[in-house]
């Protein structure tokens, strides 16, 4: 307040009101910033950086956890107070509820996953949904099929129909993508498209197990919600897109410029973490 009012008022005169020394009020004008608000100076600049790479996305939850997969050590309360302080936040997801007619599930077909979500092996368990995209000329709809080992979109289509043609284009790009011929278990929901004859037959013929949900349990899918949550959270529903080409170009750039590239970086950074020799403390001995 003395620096603040110093034009109006005396220095000597608030001082003496404030009972502050004049020598104090000096030395804490020439004292430079504390260890900490260095450091939270540095760690703002981080923040910011992660909040413009996510197209200010990321809340402090996220940026937290990108902040940690890179070896920084904060707290999500600490990320979350700088970015109050600089005026920065995230957008949060749309919570919405939906209900959809489901098909029989064919003879022989269970959950295989069990909501297991966890895989230990590339390419041993996927899980694909459908999602609806608004557009001025419509409905695009989008099929994706997610790696549970890593978390990436390994094959995906597009259409204004809700077919299995839909269905089939997006697994079979997974399966170009696919090194090995091992089976490998595909979780959908019952929808009639998972449920028709020709998608059973696709499966049958390339060494897919085919798993599904129960009937009305998004839980048993969650791992597709949930990135087609995060999709529309950080990209689909700050757009208004005017054609349905505007939006198949902008679910590109999503998936194969900004998904993926960051969940292979996030694996790149584990790898590295890992691949460091662990230090053992020396012990003197008397």
């Amino acid at each position: 307040m003395i620096a603040r009012c110093r034009e109006q008022y005396p220095i000597k005169l608030m001082c003496r009101c404030l009972n502050v020394s004049r020598s104090g009020y000096y030395a804490w004008q020439r004292r430079g910033p504390s260890r900490r608000a260095r450091a939270n100076a540095r760690l703002l600049e981080q923040i910011q950086d992660k909040h413009d790479d996510s197209d200010q996305v990321l809340g402090a939850a996220g940026i937290r956890d990108a902040l940690c997969y890179e070896g920084e050590r904060c707290s999500v309360n600490r990320v979350a107070r700088l970015m109050r302080q600089a005026g920065l936040r995230g957008i949060p997801a749309k919570r919405r509820w939906r209900s959809k007619s489901s098909g029989q599930r064919p003879d022989g077909i269970d959950n295989e996953l069990e909501r297991d979500f966890l895989a230990e092996a590339p390419n041993t368990k996927w899980v694909t949904d459908i999602t609806y995209l608004r557009t001025a000329e419509g409905w695009l709809y989008l099929c994706a099929v997610l790696d549970l080992w890593q978390g990436l979109v390994v094959g995906w289509s597009m259409s204004h129909r809700q077919d299995s043609h839909l269905v089939l284009q997006a697994v079979l790009m997974a399966l170009w993508q696919r090194e090995h011929k091992a089976p490998v278990i595909l979780h959908s929901d019952r929808g009639t498209q998972f449920t028709s004859d020709e998608y059973q037959q696709f499966l049958s013929d390339h060494d897919l197990v085919c798993s599904m949900s129960a009937v009305g349990s998004c839980a048993d899918n969650a791992a597709a919600e949930g990135f087609f949550g995060m999709l529309k959270r950080e990209r689909v529903n700050r757009r208004r897109y005017q054609t349905r080409a505007e939006a198949r170009t902008d679910v590109f750039d999503y998936i194969e410029r900004f998904y993926n590239p960051r969940i292979r970086r996030r694996l790149q950074i584990q790898d590295q973490q890992q691949a460091q020799p662990l230090t053992q403390p020396s012990v003197e001995t008397g």
